[in-house]
């Protein structure tokens, strides 16, 4: 291994990694072979929200250690870290750039649970310094960047996860199965719901960076147009410099169920329309979404996808949302912000607290109906009175799967390979694209790229607002 090694990493100098070559010149590509009893060496990059859960999952993991955590937020990691002792955990190095991780060889994998506008650059810099990584969803901002980090991945020989937990639950690989068997018949149609309580943003003022933060850092890739409580912690979400909205946000793991559901890749057609609607505030992603898809079959027929995006009042779909599948409800009450939140007036970070949700999916067939609810339940309906057919629940362990996967080096067993990501990925940026744009998108899946449509093509490459120097997306992987 020793030669292959040396090679991509003289690669890998030549490229900088996108940094700047000096940046990560002591990186040495990790030259031994995990067994099955060997320690994970995990660093988690972002740990104010998603990161520490990411820190609770992967901890109970037989066999990973926590080495390292990654923040730019010095209140934050303060807190986290006290978190972490409480968990009874040792104490882990801490960072605050990337890239000084990234040089760290006693590091096997990072995961990554920075905002989304950060996922595949850190992707594609872990594959480049010979690290594994768990991306977060979606593993791209723009589908440019999730192109260049399935090349990243492939060019060399890394394990890359995403985020999509779904496809770890047994019930739901049992669910999809009968979909493959024929269970409601043909299916022609796939429906994702994405309904959440979502309050206004309101409005905040630019100001002075608070101290203890590292926005330089924060920002990375994404241009600076001054800081303000509204573009910085979770409601970055709702911007398109740094997010994708509610539908590359929550709507992603939807997406990612309706596509898998109906054995689809790449779309031939996207049309999407929506608006931001009640609220006058900061946010510029809609609140309300319609996306369609068509997808071209090789025996010449269609299939269909719809998602919506909703962000108030609502009703339940398939008892999606309800009981009936064995979950529950959200409890009453407020719901307590993640320590050291920012929270402006009328601010509500996530759903709407004691709102219900539904989040899940339905599948059409010519003889019944599916139904899925978020991570782990599904149910069936059969015949033309809605007999009910076969159901089941699971919970999933994709943070196993992960773990799993980076000792044998075994790709093919990944549960959600960033490959898989990238298609699910791809759907989003094209209904944003299509929605920002306003007109219906013809997709080449061969060429990947929108026909007769430079606008579009030039806002699936970098979203419009270009990269800041040094943390640009490598155009030779």
């Amino acid at each position: 291994m020793g030669t292959e090694s040396e090679a991509s990493r003289r690669d890998f100098l030549k490229t900088g990694a996108g940094v700047g070559g000096a940046a990560l010149a002591g990186v040495v590509f990790p030259e031994r072979v995990l067994g099955a009893n060997d320690r994970v060496r995990l660093a988690v990059c972002g740990i104010r929200g998603r990161g520490m859960d990411h820190v609770k999952r992967f901890s109970k993991v037989p066999g990973v250690e926590i080495a390292a955590v990654c923040e730019i937020d010095e209140k934050v990691l303060g807190t986290r870290l006290a978190d972490i002792e409480k968990l009874d955990l040792p104490k882990p190095r801490t960072f605050t750039d990337v890239r000084k991780v990234l040089e760290d060889k006693s590091i096997d994998a990072i995961s990554v649970a920075a905002p989304n506008h950060w996922h595949s650059l850190m992707g594609i810099w872990a594959c480049q310094a010979g690290k594994d990584a768990y991306v977060e969803k979606p593993c791209s901002h723009n589908w440019w960047e999730g192109k260049q980090l399935v090349a990243a991945v492939n060019r060399y020989g890394r394990i890359v996860q995403m985020g999509m937990q779904s496809r770890s639950s047994p019930s739901l690989q049992e669910a999809v199965q009968y979909l493959r068997d024929d269970l409601i018949g043909e299916v022609y149609m796939a429906r994702g719901l994405c309904f959440k309580w979502r309050d206004t943003i309101g409005r905040q003022p630019r100001q002075a960076v608070p101290e203890g933060v590292d926005y330089d850092l924060w920002l990375g890739p994404a241009p600076d147009r001054g800081f303000t409580l509204n573009r910085f912690h979770y409601n970055w979400h709702w911007f398109w410099d740094t997010g994708n909205g509610d539908l590359g946000n929550q709507g992603i793991h939807e997406v990612d169920i309706a596509r898998w559901g109906l054995g689809v890749k790449f779309p031939s057609k996207v049309s999407a329309i929506g608006a931001k609607v009640m609220f006058d505030d900061d946010q510029e992603t809609p609140n309300m979404l319609t996306c369609s898809y068509e997808f071209d079959m090789p025996d010449g027929k269609k299939r269909l996808m719809e998602f919506e995006v909703r962000h108030w009042m609502t009703n339940h779909e398939a008892e999606i949302g309800t009981r009936a599948y064995g979950g529950s409800l959200p409890p009453a009450g407020p719901t307590p912000a993640p320590a050291n939140a920012a929270t402006a007036p009328g601010q509500v970070l996530g759903p709407a607290p004691g709102k219900p949700a539904t989040i899940g999916n339905l599948f059409y067939g010519s003889k019944g109906y599916m139904g899925i609810q978020e991570y782990d339940s599904y149910k069936t309906w059969l015949g033309e009175k809605g007999e009910p057919g076969p159901s089941g629940r699971a919970p999933e362990n994709h943070f196993a799967n992960f773990i799993d996967c980076v000792r044998s080096r075994k790709k093919e067993d990944l549960a959600a390979p960033v490959e898989e990501g990238h298609y699910s990925c791809t759907l989003v940026h094209l209904a944003n694209v299509s929605y920002r744009l306003g007109r219906t998108l013809h997709f080449d899946p061969a060429t990947e790229q929108v026909t007769g449509d430079d606008e579009a093509n030039r806002l699936l490459r970098d979203g419009d607002r270009g990269y800041r120097s040094g943390f640009t997306i490598p155009e030779r992987i």
